[in-house]
């Protein structure tokens, strides 16, 4: 039995520095990506053991592809990656002494996870290992619910997995587990003696909530919603509707625009934006993955005052306005004007006293009336400042803690 760390008195201090980055690049690569067909292909088109495992044989990355992934998340602005280490095809994409099955065996002939983790230690990355529980491919995968013995080996193949990869290649910041499929209950997955091994290896770690326990973070996936105060969270979502590289065209992408959205979204919730990238079968970046990422650093580099660090949740004192929302550091507001309404910005309801507004960007002030019902920004210039995304930030200091109460109904005079 691994010797247990008390999670809960150690969480603050482990969780720092990820509430601070807000903003990481989930990487899912395998077979699947020779496919082009999403990486459910196997499950999806019932492709037989035999003809998908040809797939090791001819899966040829090109030299050292995990550079370019960090390189990019850092120009994003991106503080962390998390990459298939197995998705649940089985393939392990690392050097394991646990299956022939892996990327240093067959066609790669290289351990993939190493290039990865020393591409994240190259740009200044915090690393974190995705590791389905799901297996497909492992003969104990799905009878491992109906026979004991089964299930003995295959908890004991994914411990060692797991063992192997926090013990492999120095600290590593995240456990990020995948589908508890097929055992129905933690204590047949032995999850908390699993994580205690984890925190055992990696004191500093944290673990998300996939092992059928709560752990320290949740994980909502392709919608991006608040959890409970006081838990983390943080939205997985897909940059194009598929986690491993399918073709689609540039309007399936989200825009540059969308992805600040969404960053705003988590950070107005207290929570973080884990964007995903399917690289292509020799790793290389989709093209639309990089010019929008790209936009998004730009942006970053003179708004991220808005997005990183120590936030105030705040997505549910502000109503919905037509022309932006808002993110919220104590008494500072931070609106980013995504519909840039001309020469004047009016924002009603606000139920605290405005002391001062400015431009984010080179500070400038703003001058602004304000009675009971209404907020009026004065002077702006006609068209939006920000030629990037067309997403300007203003900063707008409050007396109080600020609320915003409008409701349905109209001011009445």
């Amino acid at each position: 039995m691994a010797k247990a760390i008390d999670a809960e008195k150690t969480r603050a201090k482990r969780m720092k520095w990820w509430h601070d980055a807000r903003f990481g690049m989930f990487v899912h690569w395998g077979l699947y990506a020779q496919l082009g067909r999403h990486e459910w292909v196997m499950n999806r088109e019932r492709i037989p053991f035999p003809e998908y495992e040809k797939l090791a044989a001819t899966f040829k990355p090109k030299p050292r592809p995990a550079r370019d992934w960090a390189r990019l998340a850092k120009k994003a602005g991106m503080k962390y990656m998390v990459m298939t280490t197995k998705h649940h095809e089985g393939f392990c994409n690392w050097d394991t002494k646990q299956t022939d099955y892996n990327s240093a065996k067959t066609g790669p002939g290289r351990d993939l996870v190493r290039e990865y983790v020393e591409a994240c230690r190259e740009f200044g990355l915090r690393i974190g290992f995705y590791y389905s529980l799901m297996d497909w491919h492992h003969p104990d995968g799905a009878n491992c619910a109906k026979d004991e013995n089964a299930r003995r080996r295959f908890v004991d193949f994914t411990q060692g997995c797991v063992r192997e990869l926090l013990t492999n290649y120095g600290k590593i910041d995240i456990m990020w587990y995948d589908v508890s499929w097929p055992l129905s209950s933690p204590e047949l997955w032995e999850s908390a003696n699993m994580n205690a091994m984890v925190r055992e290896l990696q004191p500093h770690i944290i673990i998300n909530n996939r092992s059928q326990l709560p752990e320290d973070f949740g994980t909502p996936e392709e919608h991006i919603r608040a959890e409970q105060a006081g838990r983390a969270w943080e939205a997985c979502m897909t940059f194009n509707g598929s986690w491993g590289w399918q073709p689609a065209p540039p309007e399936d992408w989200h825009s540059t625009r969308r992805v600040i959205d969404m960053l705003r979204q988590c950070s107005a919730g207290c929570g973080n934006l884990l964007l995903n990238i399917g690289p292509k079968p020799d790793g290389s970046i989709p093209e639309e993955a990089t010019e929008r990422l790209t936009a998004v650093g730009k942006w970053l580099e003179k708004n991220g005052e808005a997005a990183y660090g120590a936030v105030t949740r705040c997505d549910n004192l502000f109503e919905w306005m037509p022309t932006g929302a808002f993110t919220l550091k104590g008494k500072t507001g931070y609106f980013w004007c995504s519909r840039w309404p001309g020469k004047e910005l009016v924002i009603g309801g606000l139920q605290a006293k405005v002391k001062g507004a400015s431009f984010l960007i080179g500070g400038k002030s703003i001058k602004f009336e304000q009675d009971k019902e209404r907020l009026i920004l004065k002077g702006l210039p006609a068209a939006s400042p920000d030629k990037i995304a067309g997403v300007t930030v203003l900063k707008i200091e409050f007396a109080s803690t600020p609320k915003q109460i409008l409701g349905a109904g109209c001011v009445v005079i």
